[in-house]
């Protein structure tokens, strides 16, 4: 076993639930119940209809239609029906354009909503994390009290055998009284955070379990393998490699409208006059070829291909941002994690420290080797340094969501 290792393990002296609510769990939760998953999910369903949308401009399409009404010419009161079909032969290029821009558009808010998706997940993230440091918060302020408590019944004992003075007692009284605040305190931002994690989660949070050291997500080992990751899978960048591929498809599609089209079309349908029989008219039918060939179109054409190469042109330039923002994304992200595990590290040391220092000043003053004012500094020290190890292992948990994240993974598979 590590060093490294066996320091995490040492953090486990913090008091914690034995079992509860899992990380994954709360994950699980909000991946199928959160509506702002839910809402961002179907609006890729809608969008995924765009290509179909597009591919029935090249279809065969018939109608039904009729009518009645009156003139003086003759007829009477006259009724038509007739039905009618158009089939796309030639569009110049408009409908393969125009699907081929949707099916961009399409996989653009594929990669939205995974986006989407590593928010909320992050969001689960960072709540879980937040309110797992508040529940061992309040565990630590109520062991404090606890212990003052003894140690204040202790001093009295003291006193009254002549051992120590009245001030002895009133400073552990003091310090009694300031954890019971801090107490107050950490119970306000519970509840605070609970709230926040029913928003998210979807429901009421119960203990919570802090992951067991060795058991997180896959990370990238190094911070060269975070940028290549980040440059292959970042949705942000991903999307708007799409949303560019999507420009350049609308471009075709705009010089497309410039061009002659061909349909074939036909139709079939008679006539009669209400109210007299042999007053209809003998069935008649019409097939034949469409041809459309644009010829001034008062610069419209120019205009839309010009106004679709200035959208490419700043599609790409957003691709050049989003590649640079997935960079310093990355960066971040591991800037953060590496600070936060070192801060863990750093905390468990402190933590085993000052727990052995506690429990030396407890030993010493029962000696008269040490004072009042010794005790109290060194409970201090043990309740801040059990604090630390809890905001560092949420920190933690934290940075390694930012880190899923930035390089595209922050899935539930990545939480077991």
């Amino acid at each position: 076993m590590t060093k490294r290792v066996l320091l995490l393990t040492a953090a486990l002296t913090l008091a914690a639930p034995a079992s509860g609510e899992t990380l994954r769990e709360a994950l699980a939760e909000a991946w199928a119940s959160n509506p702002a998953l839910a809402a961002a999910r179907a609006r890729q369903e809608a969008l995924a209809e765009a290509p179909e949308q597009a591919r029935a401009a090249g279809r065969l399409t018939a109608a039904a239609t009729g009518g009645a009404g009156y003139d003086d010419l003759g007829y009477g009161r006259a009724a038509t029906g007739v039905v009618a079909a158009t089939l796309p032969i030639w569009t110049g290029g408009r409908v393969p354009s125009a699907v081929r821009a949707a099916s961009d558009d399409v996989a653009a808010g594929r990669e939205w909503l995974r986006d989407t998706e590593q928010a909320v997940l992050e969001q689960v993230v960072e709540v879980y994390a937040a309110l797992l440091f508040n529940q061992q918060s309040v565990e630590v302020a109520r062991v404090g009290i606890q212990r003052l408590d003894q140690q204040v019944e202790e001093a009295r004992a003291r006193f009254g055998l002549g051992q120590s003075t009245l001030t002895d007692v009133s400073q552990l009284e003091a310090q009694r009284a300031s954890v019971a605040a801090n107490l107050a305190d950490a119970e306000g931002a519970l509840a605070t955070t609970q709230a926040g994690y029913r928003a998210i989660v979807g429901r009421a949070a119960g203990a919570l379990t802090a992951p067991a050291d060795g058991t997180g997500p896959d990370l990238p080992r190094t911070l060269s393998d975070a940028r290549g990751a980040a440059a292959e899978n970042n949705h942000l960048l991903l999307a708007r490699r799409r949303a560019l591929g999507a420009s350049a498809e609308r471009i075709d599609a705009a010089r497309a409208e410039g061009a002659p089209a061909l349909d074939a079309s036909g139709g079939y349908g008679r006539g009669t006059r209400i109210g007299d029989a042999g007053g209809g008219f003998p069935l008649a039918g019409n097939a034949g070829l469409t041809l459309r060939i644009p010829l001034l179109t008062g610069g419209f054409v120019g205009s839309r291909v010009r106004e679709a190469r200035a959208n490419w042109r700043a599609d790409r330039f957003a691709v050049d941002a989003a590649t640079r923002e997935a960079e310093r994304g990355t960066d971040a992200a591991w800037a953060a994690l590496i600070a936060a595990r070192t801060r863990l590290e750093a905390g468990v040391a402190g933590l085993k420290a000052a727990d052995l220092a506690l429990r030396g000043v407890r030993a010493e003053y029962g000696f008269g080797l040490r004072s009042t004012v010794d005790i109290l500094i060194a409970d201090q020290s043990y309740r801040g340094a059990q604090l630390d190890v809890a905001r560092a292992r949420a920190d933690v948990l934290v940075a390694q969501a930012g880190m899923l994240r930035a390089v595209g993974g922050l899935t539930l598979a990545a939480y077991r």
